[in-house]
């Protein structure tokens, strides 16, 4: 008897020392999974951090459906609110049905097993509970009983108790079973939840049995039909999804970052988000069969880079639904075409009303002939800089690329903060057209840049800490170029002679846009920007499959103008201010080659007419070139095809009465010829009438030949 008596003091001195306040326990509860929130609190989606349970969000019992206190209530603890923490009658027929060996409720109450709950002291073991431990969690129930009121008991005991499984808490249980919140539970799923505590992974006949009994406790005189309907078709849900709204791929990234908050805002914005969400899912059901399934969308706020909508994937439309496309590496095309313009007039190299010829060219690498060709496999002839960017020409990028370098153009590209993985002489040439990956969040903020004068600043998806100081911006970009390739992306008259004047991009307020497809239409684009966003698209597959006829305007523009409608529904978008020292003048071309207008130039760098001149003078005789092949040509013969059978077709333009020379014989006459290879290096040569020698190349043949019959 001492022993007891002594034990029941330690037991008391425990349990009344160990009882927490209700915040405390509030403020301990982990979920296991993490809501992201947008900025103004509004969620956006769930993330499950936690793999060996299943907790929802603490819910105050004002959002408990009433059903479920009163069915909980009449199931375990019929006295509840009549007791002090232990049900002295009860215990007289709990311990004659434990002596008898009878099945009974027992005299365990809510406000008891809540102890046993809060304090791991009290908890079964494997034999079930030691006296101590019933006399420890009976003065604990007291214990709290004192501390804390019936509705703060019943709150916490619903918050903490198991229900099924991996499940606990009313929470997760009404979301994962029934599909709801708390609140909305009916007195049906209120009595299947109530018959679940007493035995969790009790079978699906024995909790519809324990059910109605619950509920003919509850609402006497209601029958019991249906009522294994309800439990079979709620025990079947498993689980409700482990990643559940309308960010996944963000919130993963936001909950990894916040490091265990339950609790995570971002700086999305939730309505921003559905609608990049609803475009891009509908463009590509659109698209469904031109073999598209996948997209990315991400908008970004100018003046913070603040994220306000980030959407991975297409979500159900993809197989690949994790990939995250706003972070995956991807070739972005034509899109880094305005940052190789704003180098080279930043340089001083060209200006916005310079001509480049977009005609056929072969360029001397070190891997061979680079010979690009434009996306309609069409050529417009001389075009100024400001039609070359607009209508995304591709010859007239690679021959400003020529004159900028591929390794200065890497360092631009770099600078605007595009992670390139290899050097520019890798890419080389190509480097012009999009040949390197690049994420779509970076490309975004580049563009971001332009939008922001050539000022780069990072981005974020978390709000900035309080105190925490801004994070300046560096210039990247010249800012009078950066104006000027702006203005250029915001004009349709300059997209015209490719999209039109009245495309998808010609929005009725002011924006600046570039699209953008990669080779074999594997990835295709639409970056702009307003006043204040930048919106950036991608639309293709995971997988890397080609795109059936998909272009600029009909694969990632639908769902650009889309947003940026959405955007500036109710708000202006008006042109930048330019930067002081840019001078405006009026140009003018030759034989109405483009239409005269006013001009943007860098200070210094202005001209009002202008005119082609191939060799020093426009006003002089167009002299004789040969057009292919080009100087460094290497030829290597077919061995399968008779030496005397194979020929290499040599033209020329400009100039009359024009001769083929190799090696300083002469052979044919006329713009084009048709000549015999054989092994070796040679001199091709194009005089005039006169002998007088125009042009020359130097090519190589490689492979076996015949030399005879040299004509």
């Amino acid at each position: 008897m001492r022993a007891m008596a002594a034990a029941v003091l330690i037991a008391w001195a425990g349990a009344a020392a160990a009882v927490p306040a209700l915040d405390e326990v509030r403020a301990a509860y982990q979920p296991s999974d993490a809501l992201v929130l947008d900025r103004h609190g509004e969620l956006l989606q769930r993330v499950r951090d936690d793999s060996t349970v299943r907790r929802g969000q603490w819910t105050s019992l004002a959002d408990v459906s009433p059903a479920l206190r009163t069915a909980l209530v009449l199931s375990e603890d019929k006295r509840f609110y009549e007791h002090s923490g232990v049900d002295w009658r009860a215990v007289p027929a709990a311990a004659w049905g434990s002596l008898w060996n009878k099945r009974t409720r027992g005299a365990s109450t809510i406000t008891m097993q809540l102890a046993g709950l809060l304090d791991e002291d009290w908890r079964a073991g494997p034999g079930g509970r030691t006296v101590t431990q019933k006399l420890g969690q009976a003065w604990s129930a007291q214990s709290l009983e004192r501390s804390w009121r019936k509705d703060q008991i019943l709150e916490a005991y619903l918050n903490l108790v198991p229900f099924r499984g991996e499940v606990v808490g009313i929470d997760a249980l009404s979301r994962t079973l029934f599909g709801k919140a708390s609140q909305g539970l009916d007195a049906r799923e209120a009595a299947v939840a109530a018959a679940l505590v007493r035995s969790p992974n009790a079978a699906a006949s024995q909790v519809t049995r324990r059910a109605c009994g619950v509920l003919k406790l509850a609402e006497p005189g209601t029958g019991c039909e249906g009522l294994d309907m309800v439990v079979d078709a709620s025990l079947q849900r498993k689980a409700y999804a482990a990643n559940e709204g309308i960010a996944p791929h963000l919130a993963r990234l936001a909950v990894r970052q916040a490091k265990g908050q339950a609790r995570v805002v971002t700086t999305l914005r939730a309505d921003v988000q559905r609608v990049a969400v609803q475009s891009l899912q509908q463009q590509l059901r659109e698209l469904r069969q031109r073999n598209v399934e996948d997209g990315a969308v991400v908008v970004l706020d100018n003046a913070t880079g603040e994220v306000l909508a980030w959407v991975g994937s297409s979500g159900e439309l993809s197989q690949a639904a994790e990939v995250d496309g706003v972070t995956a590496q991807r070739q972005p095309g034509s899109t880094l075409k305005p940052f190789l313009y704003a180098q080279a007039i930043a340089e001083r190299r060209i200006t916005a009303a310079s001509l480049l010829d977009d005609s056929p060219a072969h360029i001397p690498t070190a891997a061979g002939l680079y010979i690009p060709q434009n996306y309609d496999h069409d050529f417009k002839g001389w075009v100024s800089v400001r039609t070359a960017l607009g209508a995304s020409l591709n010859v007239p990028a690679v021959r400003t690329l020529v004159m900028v370098g591929p390794q200065a153009f890497h360092r631009q590209l770099r600078a605007a903060g595009l992670p390139l993985k290899e050097s520019g002489d890798y890419y080389g040439y190509s480097l012009a057209l999009g040949s390197a990956e690049v994420p779509l969040l970076s490309l975004a903020n580049a563009y971001r840049t332009l939008a922001n004068g050539g000022r780069f600043g990072e981005t974020r998806w978390l709000p900035r800490r309080a105190g925490e100081p801004a994070t300046p911006g560096r210039v990247a970009i010249d800012p009078q170029a950066a104006f000027i390739v702006a203005d250029i992306l915001a004009d349709p008259n300059a997209r015209s002679r490719t999209f039109g004047t009245d495309s998808l991009l010609a929005t009725r307020f002011w924006t600046a846009v570039k699209t953008g497809t990669s080779k074999d239409m594997r990835d295709n684009w639409a970056i702009g920007f307003s006043e204040r966003y930048t919106v950036g698209v991608w639309v293709g597959n995971a997988g890397g499959a080609p795109m059936h006829d998909v272009s600029g305007i009909s694969g990632a523009a639908p769902v650009w103008a889309a947003v940026m409608r959405y955007l500036h529904a109710s708000e202006r978008s008006r042109a930048p201010r330019p930067p002081s020292g840019l001078v405006q003048q009026a140009v003018r071309y030759p034989d109405r080659l483009e239409a005269a207008r006013t001009e943007w130039f860098l200070p210094g760098t202005q001209q009002a007419a202008f005119a082609i001149d191939r060799e020093g003078s426009s006003d002089a005789p167009l002299a004789g070139r040969i057009v292919s092949p080009v100087g460094g040509t290497i030829i290597a013969l077919d061995p399968d095809i008779p030496p005397l059978r194979q020929r290499v077709t040599l033209r020329a333009e400009g100039g009359a009465h024009l001769r083929w020379r190799v090696d300083g014989r002469e052979f044919a006459r006329g713009a084009s010829a048709s000549w015999q290879p054989w092994p070796g290096r040679h001199v091709l040569q194009l005089a005039d009438a006169s002998g007088r020698v125009l042009d020359e190349v130097r090519i190589e043949v490689r492979g076996a030949g015949v030399k005879a019959g040299r004509r």
